[in-house]
């Protein structure tokens, strides 16, 4: 063994000789030679010490000592610590303890060495956050019972009432979705006939029936090309293109609702209507919220699951049997179970569409009427695809009344 493995020895430490350890003074001055104060002559074969055992403190603080042959003096000057580049910086890597539980400094390195901080103790988990439901529920409860209240007074009391309450829906409606299609994406869908078109078209369906609405759909989309002709030619297709659009998506799907209250039980029927579509997106809601874990639509309607959608089925299903059972003339349980399986299906298409719409815009919702709903089209979105779909399904199983 030479004696650069140890280091050298500084003033004021032991150094082996023939007589044992004998205190020795560190030359001044740069250039220091080990043989003026340890000769080869007076050196004597290092005394055998018994190797420790891997993973002690000794190994684990000493590694120097350790590769050098034994241990080192207890005043000896430990040699500088061999991690000095660009992988460890200026200070050794920490050695764990012999138990291995937590990592330990080295003792030595240069100055610019600091200790490295200890672990912190384990904080305790965060007690877990009460799942929301991602809305105002009492504004929300709050609005729909308003609603709800508004819809009923005017079926039962004055019929021409409801027609003017869902003329009123539409225009505002149209106004919603026109409004959305201009600042998002620049598409001038001309309002005024619209809603012109749109609340007659309502009337007319109310008034003539099936073919009053079509009428009235056809004049309307006709009033939108020509309207458009004042503006200049510039994308002239695409704002007529959502003009119709608009004009069939809101106005002509809620001329079914007005063509249910022509029957004679036709409070009944649009009662019938709006309980099963209201049920459906509210257990749709309720056993998404709480149960679901599979996704319906997720690039679509992240929020809606087929967990959901299977308590909006049973939700109109139920609500189907009871309605067409005591509301409905002539209507029997079984065609209630049919009628809410259907109503649960074209709800949750006409939720997932108007999501298409939405996404497409980029917004979030269609407008801020309606304190924890929206607008008014989030509130018709889930209606309009479903008012065919139950005057067809009414008229097929107790006639048109």
């Amino acid at each position: 063994m030479n004696d650069s493995s140890w280091g050298a020895p500084q003033a004021g430490y032991w150094v082996p000789s023939d007589q044992g350890p004998v205190r020795g003074a560190a030359p001044a001055g740069p250039a220091y030679d080990a043989q003026e104060v340890l000769r080869p002559s007076e050196t004597q074969p290092m005394p055998a010490v018994p190797d420790v055992p891997a993973g002690g403190d000794q190994d684990d603080h000493q590694g120097a000592a350790r590769h050098g042959g034994g241990p080192l003096y207890r005043d000896e000057t430990p040699p500088t610590a061999p991690y000095g580049d660009a992988t460890y910086g200026d200070a050794a890597p920490p050695t764990p303890y012999g138990d291995g539980s937590q990592p330990h400094p080295q003792p030595y390195g240069n100055a610019s060495q600091k200790p490295e901080p200890m672990p912190s103790a384990p904080q305790p988990a965060p007690a877990p956050q009460k799942k929301s439901a991602g809305r105002d529920l009492g504004a929300a409860i709050g609005v729909g019972v308003g609603l709800g209240a508004v819809i009923v007074a005017s079926l039962f009391v004055v019929k021409a009432v409801f027609v003017g309450v869902v003329a009123v829906a539409v225009v505002v409606g149209l106004w919603e979705l026109t409004s959305r299609l201009q600042e998002r994406k620049d598409i001038k869908a001309p309002l005024v006939p619209l809603a012109l078109g749109g609340a007659a078209m309502v009337v007319a369906g109310y008034v003539r029936g099936a073919e009053g609405a079509w009428v009235a759909m056809a004049l309307t989309a006709l009033a939108v090309l020509v309207w458009r002709m004042t503006e200049p030619p510039e994308n002239y297709l695409r704002d007529v293109t959502a003009g119709v659009f608009a004009a069939f998506y809101v106005p002509f799907l809620a001329t079914f609702v007005a063509m249910m209250l022509t029957a004679d039980d036709g409070p009944w029927r649009v009662l019938t209507f709006f309980v099963l579509t209201v049920l459906s997106d509210t257990g749709a809601y309720a056993v998404g919220w709480r149960f679901g874990k599979h996704k319906l639509a997720p690039r679509i309607s992240p929020g809606k699951t087929w967990e959901g959608l299977l308590g909006a089925i049973t939700f109109a299903m139920v609500a189907g049997a009871v309605c067409l059972e005591f509301l409905i003339d002539d209507g029997s349980w079984w065609q209630g179970l049919v009628l809410g399986l259907a109503v649960a299906a074209t709800a949750t298409l006409g939720d997932l569409g108007e999501s298409m719409i939405k996404r497409d815009l980029g917004i979030k919702d269609m407008g801020t009427l309606l304190p924890g709903h929206g607008g008014i089209m989030d509130r018709l979105d889930s209606l309009l695809p479903t008012a065919p779909v139950v005057w067809s399904l009414m008229v097929l199983f107790v006639g048109t009344g």
